[in-house]
């Protein structure tokens, strides 16, 4: 007889947060897996911060972005913006939400700008104080994947407050960015904001934990892994190239190493059935591929610190 600690429980499932939070917060990823083989699993760079509520058991990273933070185990956690993998690990059981954040939302929910957590992994209750425990003791309260997320909407509106100013010209730098997929040069972003492009450099790795340089690079990547992961067939690596803006299949190979860890083929082989998990997105949003290509700031909310 199949007890319950012996039962296979693998859900995953995605929704929006709701309309007014949208500039802050891209999406809410939700996931319980028990009952499955151990694993280690690469947390990729993306152009969103990382918050973290998990449920049954709490996260287990065996190696940080930044190889100076020992491995720990963390029931909440933020993570900034960073160009190297995490190694996430499991023992046959996970469970918990992602939230996805935007850079420039940082000040508004968190009370400071997301380059205080460049590169790093820190419990979510050293920056948030007891919100954090408390908005996980509710979600494990919740009987369900809705009501989590309602649950989130609800705590998250209180909570988002504007709290000092993002400089306009680095969040029309930002979504310079984020429109072209990460194409635009940094003279270029320096000419559109008046700025020089040492002291755009500067500003800008202080609201964002990246320079604008390091932040195209993350942007190219993200796309590509996820279009890679979302299309079926997955595409030609020399297609996928092109369309991502990498000079050539070597190119793109070499970003995929230096920010994932592996090969993409390596990489799809052993992480892109996750991926597909996250394919539908509830509310009745567009399938991934779309939704990656259609993800552009214009067609979005404007941020509130611009």
């Amino acid at each position: 007889m199949t007890t319950d600690a012996e039962r296979t429980v693998d859900e995953a499932v995605r929704a929006r947060p709701t309309t007014a939070l949208r500039p802050y917060l891209a999406w809410y990823s939700g996931y319980r897996r028990r009952g499955l083989a151990p694993a280690v699993h690469r947390g990729l760079p993306s152009p969103y911060l990382t918050f973290i509520l998990t449920l049954d058991e709490p996260l287990v990273i065996a190696g940080h972005p930044d190889p100076a933070q020992p491995p720990g185990s963390y029931p909440t956690l933020l993570g900034g913006l960073h160009t190297t993998p995490a190694l996430i690990t499991h023992e046959g059981a996970q469970s918990g939400v992602q939230i996805a954040v935007h850079p420039l939302a940082a000040r508004a929910l968190f009370g400071l700008p997301a380059g205080e957590l460049a590169g790093i992994d820190v419990p979510a209750e050293e920056v948030l104080g007891r919100f954090a425990p408390r908005l996980r003791e509710q979600l494990l309260a919740a009987p369900d994947w809705t009501e989590r997320f309602a649950v989130l909407d609800g705590a998250l509106l209180r909570t988002a407050r504007p709290s000092g100013r993002v400089p306009p010209e680095v969040g029309r730098a930002w979504q310079a960015l984020r429109r072209s997929h990460g194409a635009l040069p940094v003279a270029e972003l320096a000419r559109e904001t008046g700025w020089s492009a040492r002291h755009l450099q500067e500003r800008f790795r202080r609201e964002t934990g990246l320079t604008p340089k390091a932040a195209a690079r993350v942007m190219r990547f993200d796309r590509a892994r996820r279009l890679l992961a979302a299309t079926e067939p997955p595409p030609r690596l020399a297609e996928l190239a092109v369309r991502c803006g990498y000079f050539d299949q070597a190119h793109l190979a070499r970003e995929f190493r230096a920010l994932a860890g592996a090969a993409p083929s390596a990489w799809l082989a052993a992480e892109g059935p996750e991926q597909a998990k996250f394919r539908n997105v509830q509310g009745g949003a567009p399938g991934a591929a779309a939704e990656w290509e259609a993800e552009r700031p214009a067609r979005r909310p404007t941020l509130p610190e611009e």
